[in-house]
């Protein structure tokens, strides 16, 4: 039958439930709006959509490589505590929505939250909190290219890279390299020419209030301006960066030495960006009693 949108939004503002699960609600119950609402609660999904608005930053990262197919994925799923997170069930959930997005090729973020919402929602019912895709990178090897990865504390934080060529520990070594000094580009040349203006219009202003520069002859100024700058990306460049499995170079000499290039690597960290809400344990506990 067809149902009016009206009703549809009346049963929405009534239980929180998204507009296409009240549809398919009232489409099931014939229009009859309390059945509707008893079927969502049935459904769990009426629990679900109180939970919504909570903020899930804990969770777990992961690898999974396909090593058949030449692709490999890397993905964040959210909880909403660390003590969700590192149960099995979260586990499990995690394996599986990784499984059914590498192996089906989803492209989009979007796509792939249609595809699990079901998955999402159960989990959402058994664990007790919201629990969200955050996001994930689908990588396909080029010919002779090869994967290399790393997950640190149980998926607190995941490394996928791409190297020229096959040396599995140094694949190994470099993303923990990765996961352990967060680097934001490989070298000089991901650089942009806006992002180095910025920074050197950072520093060039940093110079002017600092009184200790005050009176130092202007080709020095500029001198002190461009190290700064210099140190700044070196800092976060993984080719400048010192490696961590010997110190004696940087990540870039290694990479000459071995013959090895990166063509690129993503790193995901829990909650990276998620501002986390900060409660009292005994306000929390009287919000569940409500």
């Amino acid at each position: 039958m067809k149902i009016d949108v009206q009703l549809i939004k009346e049963l929405r503002e009534l239980t929180g439930a998204g507009m296409m699960d009240c549809k398919k609600a009232l489409e099931t119950n014939e229009g009859d709006i309390e059945k509707a609402k008893d079927w969502l609660r049935e459904k769990g999904i009426t629990t679900v959509a109180k939970k919504s608005s909570r903020i899930a930053a804990e969770g777990k990262t992961n690898v999974l490589v396909c090593e058949n197919c030449g692709k490999a994925l890397i993905i964040e799923i959210n909880a909403e505590t660390d003590f969700v997170s590192i149960g099995e069930p979260f586990a499990a959930l995690v394996d599986e929505v990784s499984k059914l997005i590498l192996h089906n090729e989803i492209q989009t973020l979007e796509e792939a939250q249609a595809v699990t919402n079901d998955l999402f929602i159960d989990a959402t019912i058994k664990m007790g909190e919201k629990i969200t895709l955050r996001r994930f990178e689908i990588i396909t090897l080029a010919d002779g290219e090869a994967f290399g990865n790393y997950s640190h504390m149980n998926g607190k934080i995941s490394v996928l890279l791409v190297l020229n060529k096959e040396n599995a520990e140094a694949a190994k070594g470099l993303a923990m390299h990765i996961a352990a000094n967060n680097p934001t580009y490989i070298d000089a040349s991901d650089i942009s020419s806006e992002e180095y203006e910025h920074e050197l219009n950072i520093q060039v202003a940093a110079a002017k209030n600092d009184e200790s520069l005050a009176k130092k002859p202007d080709n020095i100024l500029k001198q002190i301006v461009g190290g700064r700058v210099k140190k700044h990306f070196s800092e976060s460049t993984l080719s400048e960066q010192t490696y961590l499995l010997d110190d004696t170079k940087t990540v870039g000499q290694f990479l000459k030495e071995n013959g090895l290039v990166i063509a690129k690597f993503v790193r995901y960290q829990v909650g990276d960006g998620i501002e986390k809400r900060e409660e009292n344990f005994a306000d929390e506990v009287a919000k569940q009693m409500q």
